[in-house]
């Protein structure tokens, strides 16, 4: 190398370091979608088929697939070849080449064999409903509990769409002490799944049991789970209301993780809330029941606040999806407030609360970017709070310890004063349990200040 003047004269970068340069610059190529819906003829869906579509399309771009196109088309029963007709799956080979399409993906559920003869047969990458949901959720899990859930919802799926494409591994090998009709490479993998499975069963029953663990151990306070549809704005209420930093995304399925915040809502009451993963339709079963152990916080929830987008044109529709998820999951019994969100988004809020109100009575309208949008929702929960656990004086005789000790476990002990052999505990006390302890004929007064 030359010097002069105490500079150093340029030299040429090697051939292989701008090659290197120019592929950490590219891009990965973007998914082109094709979009496919087949509402069956004389259902609702017909009519609802565009905005079925319209949700496909946000389900495609938060996975991040561009799409390209979108059909649908009315069948009677789903081909058992292909779910659509044969016309129209040879009318769409031109139309996907035309969109310059990579993927199809289908609003429906399909299955192992429709798969295979439509890939085969459109010559693309195919995926159904399920399998879109699938891939949002293995990319938006964060924590290990989450991980453990899509893990397991995935391999469900694919449990019965396993193939091999190879034939010299279908016999395990033979010889002296190993004859026998041997064992398929596919039986092989499925049995290893269906041990995976057993295993991820068992993780998430432990995850289950350390939450409930958790739930003892935690202060006794009334507590609330935020559900709904999603994108309705869970994440933004818990935001709203607690005040703290809360993650928050316009995406479909922006959180997967169970969080949980403690919120004032007045008078000296406090409420535990917690988010939950939203529901959207079409929700495969399989995939309800991997969450079970997230959604174990809403069974536990003294009050459950379901969360609606007020602005949504179908939000009734999105209404039914989740109180039908809840009634599988056995939640119908539990007491729900319902919270109209985004009611900024509304032409006229008051008149809309009045109409839902009818079906309703309970309902409050909020809203997470107006001043004073989440007052209707603490005020809500303060009233269930005073409800659910009112404060009460109880009269415990210094020698009943056992008494002590479990409204200390139980309660919330405000305060307590020692006088003539009595202990008047004065605390917030759930309903249930103050009327175990009159029925045991323990001395409780209700409405003392603390």
């Amino acid at each position: 190398m030359w010097r002069s003047r105490g500079t150093r004269c340029a030299r040429p970068l090697p051939p292989y370091i701008s090659f290197i340069r120019q592929l950490i610059d590219i891009q990965p190529p973007v998914e082109r979608a094709y979009l496919i819906g087949a509402p069956r003829k004389g259902s609702e869906e017909i009519a609802q088929v565009d905005e079925h579509l319209d949700e496909l399309t946000r389900l495609a771009d938060t996975a991040g697939a561009q799409v390209v196109g979108r059909t649908y088309q009315r069948v009677e029963s789903p081909s058992p070849r292909f779910y659509l007709g044969e016309g129209k799956v040879e009318e769409l080979k031109g139309v996907l080449a035309a969109a310059g399409t990579t993927l199809v993906m289908f609003d429906e559920g399909l299955s192992p064999a429709q798969g295979v003869n439509l890939e085969k047969h459109l010559g693309l990458r195919v995926m159904d409903r399920t399998e879109v949901i699938l891939d949002i959720f293995a990319t938006r899990a964060r924590s290990h509990e989450a991980r453990l859930q899509v893990e397991l919802a995935q391999l469900e799926y694919l449990l019965p769409r396993l193939t091999r494409m190879w034939t010299h591994l279908s016999r395990i090998r033979g010889g002296i002490g190993l004859r026998g009709p041997g064992e398929t490479q596919l039986e092989t993998d499925r049995r290893a799944i269906r041990r995976k499975i057993g295993i991820l069963r068992k993780r998430l029953d432990d995850v289950a049991d350390h939450r409930a663990n958790q739930r003892q151990g935690r202060v006794a306070r009334p507590s609330a789970a935020l559900v709904g549809y999603t994108n309705a704005g869970k994440s933004s209420l818990l935001k709203a209301l607690s005040g703290e930093d809360v993650f928050v995304e316009d995406r479909l399925f922006a959180t997967l993780d169970t969080l949980t915040r403690e919120v004032d809502v007045g008078e000296g009451y406090r409420f535990r809330v917690t988010d939950t993963v939203g529901f959207i339709r079409k929700l495969p079963h399989h995939l309800v029941a991997s969450f079970r152990a997230t959604l174990e916080e809403a069974k536990e929830a003294d009050l459950l606040l379901h969360v609606i987008d007020a602005a949504h044109p179908a939000w009734e529709e999105q209404v039914e999806v989740v109180e039908a998820v809840m009634e599988e999951m056995g939640l119908e019994q539990k007491r729900v407030v319902y919270v109209l969100n985004k009611c900024d988004l509304l032409p006229d809020p008051a008149a809309f609360l009045t109409q839902v109100r009818e079906r309703y009575p309970h309902a409050v309208l909020t809203s997470t970017v107006a001043t004073g949008g989440v007052t209707a929702l603490r005020d809500a929960l303060r009233t269930s709070a005073q409800a659910l656990r009112p404060i009460a004086q109880i009269r415990v005789p210094v020698a009943d310890g056992k008494l002590l000790a479990g409204l200390h476990r139980d309660a919330e002990v405000l305060e307590q004063v020692q006088t003539d052999g009595v202990v008047l505990v004065t605390a917030r006390i759930e309903a249930r349990l103050l009327g175990k302890l009159r029925q045991n004929g323990v001395d409780v007064v209700l409405g003392v200040e603390p």
